[in-house]
């Protein structure tokens, strides 16, 4: 093994398949108790699941509750938001939600698509 391969690794470990696309939703909380976003996390786990479009990964809450973050990762951003959506709207603090649609791994030439919710 090269000194480079010994540091950047090699290329046999390289992901296979196609390749992972992102959906981040981005959204004002505006409170310390989670317990709707952590049911809404458990809606959207169990319809990306069911749909089977993608993985649901987590959240990023801010420890004052002003705003968060849900990620869902899979091979088609458009399938996993497709299926988001409906979960998205009915929600109440997803009002003025910025989704973010990434089409390929987060790089500086990476190809997005934002989408505002209504307010």
């Amino acid at each position: 093994m090269g000194l480079l391969s010994r540091i950047f690794g090699s290329g046999k470990n390289a992901r296979k398949g196609p390749p992972v696309q992102e959906v981040e939703v981005r959204f004002s909380y505006g409170s310390q108790n989670y317990q709707h976003l952590f049911a809404l996390e458990d809606v959207l786990r169990h319809t990306i699941a069911d749909a089977g479009v993608g993985t649901y990964e987590g959240h990023d809450a801010s420890a004052d509750g002003s705003d968060g973050y849900y990620y869902a990762y899979g091979p088609d951003a458009e399938a996993i938001y497709k299926v988001m959506e409906p979960v998205l709207a009915s929600s109440t603090f997803m009002r003025g939600a910025k989704v973010t649609l990434w089409y390929g791994p987060r790089k500086w030439r990476t190809a997005t698509r934002v989408i505002h919710l209504p307010e």
